[in-house]
């Protein structure tokens, strides 16, 4: 790495650190939660609360509200109303705020206290106690353990600012987190910790993912583990790929990983769903046998989890140093992240194992027809999201890694991230293009066949594929 690179690198991450700090909520209180009995009982004060003036706040909805609280600059329990008209589609929180007394506008103290409680299913078992479906905003009690993320469960509350589409889901916390009937507390931006009881603290904003209960844990200083369930051979053989995995980021990217990734092995509260998710430090494992983290070590399913273990850690870059928004922030952030999973399984697991999954992106692409980057208005535009993020959007990033090479690819990248705007839009997608390639040809040559062309699909597999 230069002397150039690194200069930017270091004012790139101090000039992130600065404005998460300065932006970030602080949110101080108790927690008390049973893994036994699917409760929590919160008592939780939000401060640092950015002005906002078309506000929502996202809170679970099965959290039963006692009262919210103006502690600043007046203190009294609040009226609240209900919105339907969040951005978010899941279902999974209410959106609330507080209406001025005209009730045509709202305002917003400047320091809030939640008090709450939530009673959750427990899926103890999988003849009988059992969920049809489970999925990442789920708060889902297993009987062992409890786990939740933090943005889409909103277990705790959420500033959301509806004009510009930013949640405010990454906070500084303090929190005193009880749970009567675990052996070990996890929370995003802490270590684990052996006890039922624990003083978590998080001066650097963090999505608040959870996981506890009863289970072991092991730090080998390169990966943390919750709850592992292979021998200390299996263990060290993911510890090795993980780090060969994050220095293949770092090098195209230069930005270093600057946490331990915590992984979290755990089962669903369904009998059939498998998935991996990302609240990075922490990325969590869900599913049973080979079918969860343990997967990573079978031999007809390494093929499936070692492209996805890259893409969880690429979400280090794409989520987590750039936070996208608007209607086409999602496709960023998952289209981007895959392609880079992408590369490095084609340079590390080698051309068969990329190839063969390229074909499946294909067969996946074969009757689907999607709205192209430019025709994209709103999130309403996206049919399909699974297809359109983990499968049009990287074969377009391939087709037009052939278009302008993978150097200039990386380039474009690398410039996404370190890009400051408000709305990371189609016009954020042309322009950083554009200051990347400097040639104007070039780029409309893209656009026309890529971006803004109703047979993007079928354009993008045919350069992928000839010769």
């Amino acid at each position: 790495m230069n002397f150039r690179i690194l200069t930017c690198f270091i004012l790139l991450s101090f000039s992130l650190k600065i404005f998460s700090q300065e932006n970030a909520p602080h949110l101080k209180g108790k927690v008390n939660i049973s893994i036994k009995e699917g409760t929590f009982e919160c008592d939780l004060t939000l401060s640092n609360i950015p002005r906002i003036q078309d506000y929502l706040i996202r809170l679970n909805s099965g959290m039963n509200l006692l009262h919210i609280r103006s502690k600043k600059p007046e203190d009294f329990v609040l009226v609240y109303d209900k919105s339907d008209k969040d951005s978010t589609s899941t279902g999974e929180s209410l959106a609330y705020y507080f209406p001025n007394n005209n009730r045509k506008s709202k305002f917003l103290p400047e320091e809030l206290q939640f008090r709450y409680v939530g009673k959750f299913p427990v899926a103890n078992d999988t003849i009988e106690n059992y969920s049809r479906q489970d999925w990442k905003g789920n708060i889902a009690f297993n009987g062992m353990s409890v786990r939740s993320d933090g943005s889409q469960s909103a277990w705790y509350p959420i500033i959301y600012d509806a004009k510009k589409d930013i949640a405010y889901d990454r906070v500084v916390y303090d929190i005193e987190l009880n749970c009567i009937d675990c052996s070990t507390i996890y929370a995003n931006g802490n270590k684990p910790v052996s006890s039922n009881s624990a003083h978590l603290i998080s001066n650097e904003p963090k999505e608040i993912a959870l996981y506890c209960g009863k289970y072991d844990f092991v730090d080998d200083g390169n990966i943390v583990i919750l709850n592992p369930k292979f021998p200390q051979d299996k263990i060290d053989q993911f510890s090795n790929l993980v780090s060969s995995y994050k220095k293949y980021y770092e090098q195209k990217l230069n930005i270093r990983f600057n946490q331990t990734p915590t992984f979290i092995n755990t089962t669903p509260t369904s009998i059939k769903n498998a998935w991996l998710f990302v609240s990075y430090p922490t990325i969590m494992g869900i599913g049973w046998g080979e079918y969860g983290l343990a997967g990573i070590f079978e031999e007809k399913s390494q093929k499936f989890y070692k492209p996805m273990i890259a893409h969880e850690l690429g979400h280090y870059y794409f989520g987590t140093v750039k936070v996208f928004n608007s209607e086409l922030g999602d496709m960023m952030s998952e289209g981007f992240t895959e392609y880079m999973a992408l590369k490095l399984t084609e340079e590390i697991q080698g051309e068969k194992a990329y190839q063969d999954i390229l074909v499946t992106k294909y067969e996946n692409l074969k009757d689907f027809k999607p709205n192209s980057f430019s025709i994209v208005k709103s999130i309403t535009d996206i049919a399909d999201r699974q297809t359109y993020v983990y499968d049009y959007a990287p074969i377009i990033f391939i087709a037009i890694e052939k278009e302008i090479g993978k150097k200039k690819m990386w380039e474009w990248l690398r410039n996404i991230l370190e890009t400051k705007v408000e709305f990371t839009n189609y016009e954020f997608l042309v322009s950083t293009l554009k200051n990347t390639l400097k040639n104007d040809k070039k780029v409309e040559l893209i656009i026309n066949t890529y971006f803004d062309n109703v047979n993007s699909t079928e354009n993008a597999i045919k350069k992928i594929t000839e010769k």
